[in-house]
């Protein structure tokens, strides 16, 4: 976000010929009409902010294809307002700051950049196409649209915000309506000889880098100013844009689907996990999971998965990340190699010369799937940016919150990421659960089988399935009754009777947790003993064969 920017909201011009006054608003425009009477009374500064949105970062092209798909949606110039000229009018923009003492081109607060945002178009949840025209591209190499995500396409925008704009948070996903601005009386101050000819630097508060960087021509970075906006709980284009609460008839026949749905998901995971059935059990569990709350420092509901034990031939943890991704609406691959992690910038950074504070890649959207690639690290030493991207990777996966390097100090920023590690032994990362992979495919097979895997997947709407089905189940509501809970603390103390040492609380708030998922799995809203049951016996599953594991390979496991 920008520092506030001030604005005429209301002016009053004068017609050359007939000397006519007329009042005019200045809301919703970036350019002022020709002839303002600056000397006029009736004038009043109104205070605007601005927002730097991109598209959603790690937004997988299925999803893209499916708004594209959906729209009908163009953008139409308005003929409503025409200004007079427009090569040469930030030079009323000069004479207005000059006037109301109050700098009006956009500097940047030491809050975060961005705001994710999809580029709806309207009210039927369809988008705005999301690549960039193709006679932009040579303009736009030269330009860093602060992305966080290398490699990411489409437009991002200066969202003008006019009202509660402390309503929205770093890192939201949101639908805006608006009115579009792409006047090329904007692309002025991207232009260093028009710049130069119309600012004084000696009367200017931004240098010439912050001026590049906050005033991007408008054919790149194009202006919306916000008539209504409101922040989106998921970007699946499969469900609808209300609450599921709202759209009781879908949430409805999706609930009662959702045993059937899981059935075939376990039975696909199954066939990707190499045979291993309590491996794709976990992975359900782990995809669905999400932050629901927060107490104290502790976010509740996350569910890290660390996959070890993941066979490192055939490109296996990068087809197991394809896979993920065709489920889920956004994630991330990283590639733990040493030279990645000793170059890649994780946490956000102040440019205090830019003025901005340049983006990172754990700057993401709530609900991304992040997978850690951990099979590609070799042995050898981590430099200090090394070391800070672990440490950043470690308080991610720990406490959900990113670290934003102010150079002075840190900021921590809370967010909502689903790590999911596959590594060959421990991972040296923490998790909240660890399950060793045992493939029942012979090494020698396994090229072979893994060809096979795409096959196994019949159809498009057998995806759109498991699509629809991740998504509304993490987004349902949970809750435990008294009796319940009453329940599992007398359990709890039954297991502790007969050797305290066997389970600890840390191994009933993972048990808690797997339950929880299990039971939203299933499609109930609520814990119910046979839920509890369940999870008990996978946790069972679970530690008896990490302990196997241990002991045969007489380590950690």
């Amino acid at each position: 976000m920008f520092d506030p920017e001030f604005y005429m909201g209301v002016y009053e011009t004068v017609d050359p010929t007939t000397k006519a006054k007329m009042l005019r608003c200045g809301k919703y425009k970036d350019v002022t009409e020709c002839g303002v009477d600056f000397n006029s009374r009736n004038t009043v500064t109104a205070e605007r902010q601005t927002f730097y949105c991109v598209p959603i970062p790690g937004e997988n092209q299925w999803v893209k294809e499916k708004y594209a798909g959906t729209t009908q949606a163009r953008v139409v110039p308005s003929t409503s307002y025409v200004p007079c000229r427009q090569k040469r009018s930030y030079e009323e923009d000069d004479d207005m700051d000059d006037m109301d003492t109050q700098p009006q081109k956009q500097r940047d607060a030491h809050a975060g950049p961005q705001s994710s945002t999809d580029q709806h178009s309207n009210g039927d949840c369809k988008r705005q196409e999301t690549e960039a025209p193709s006679s932009q591209t040579a303009s736009a190499s030269h330009l860093d649209l602060n992305f966080p995500l290398p490699g990411e396409k489409g437009p991002s925008c200066l969202v003008k915000v006019y009202k509660d704009w402390d309503s929205f948070k770093l890192n939201d996903t949101l639908e805006v309506y608006g009115i579009l601005s792409v006047s090329p009386a904007l692309s002025a101050l991207g232009d260093e000889k028009d710049a130069s000819s119309i600012l004084d630097p000696g009367e200017c508060m931004e240098t010439a880098e912050e001026q590049r960087v906050h005033s991007p021509p408008a054919s790149l970075v194009p202006r919306l100013h916000m008539l209504y906006a409101k922040t989106l709980a998921h970007n699946n284009p499969l469900l609808p844009c209300t609450s599921l609460e709202d759209g009781s008839a879908f949430l409805s026949s999706t609930l009662s689907e959702m045993a059937s749905v899981r059935a075939e998901l376990l039975s696909y995971f199954t066939h990707v996990l190499l045979g291993d059935a309590l491996a794709a059990e976990y992975l359900i569990l782990h995809l669905i999971s999400n932050v629901y709350t927060r107490r104290d420092v502790l976010p509740l509901g996350k569910f890290t998965l660390n996959l070890s034990g993941v066979p490192t031939v055939c490109s296996y943890t990068e087809r197991l990340y394809q896979i993920i991704q065709q489920l889920v609406p956004s994630s991330h691959y990283l590639g733990m190699s040493l030279q990645k992690m000793n170059q890649l910038r994780l946490g956000p950074k102040k440019d205090y010369v830019a003025n901005r504070l340049v983006s990172g890649a754990l700057q993401l959207a709530a609900n991304t799937s992040l997978f850690l690639d951990e099979t590609q690290l070799e042995q050898g030493q981590l430099d200090g940016t090394g070391v800070r991207n672990i440490t950043a990777l470690g308080n991610l996966i720990s406490w959900q919150k990113v670290d934003y390097d102010f150079n002075y100090h840190q900021m921590e920023f809370p967010c909502n990421i689903n790590v999911l590690i596959a590594s060959e032994a421990r991972s040296l990362l923490p998790s909240d659960c660890q399950l060793h992979l045992e493939p029942q495919v012979a090494p020698s097979q396994v090229e072979e089988y893994l060809g096979g895997i795409h096959v196994h997947l019949q159809s498009s709407s057998q995806l759109n399935k498991f699509r629809v089905y991740l998504s509304v189940a993490r987004l349902l509501d949970y809750s435990i009754s008294d009796e319940i809970t009453k329940s599992v603390e007398e359990d709890f103390v039954d297991m502790r009777k007969d050797d305290p040492q066997s389970v600890s609380a840390e191994d009933l708030h993972r048990m808690l947790v797997v339950a929880r998922l299990l039971c939203l799995s299933l499609g109930q809203t609520s814990l119910s003993r046979d839920g509890w049951m369940r999870a008990k016996h996978a946790e069972m599953l679970r530690r008896s064969r990490m302990e196997q594991h241990k002991n045969v390979n007489g380590n950690e496991p």
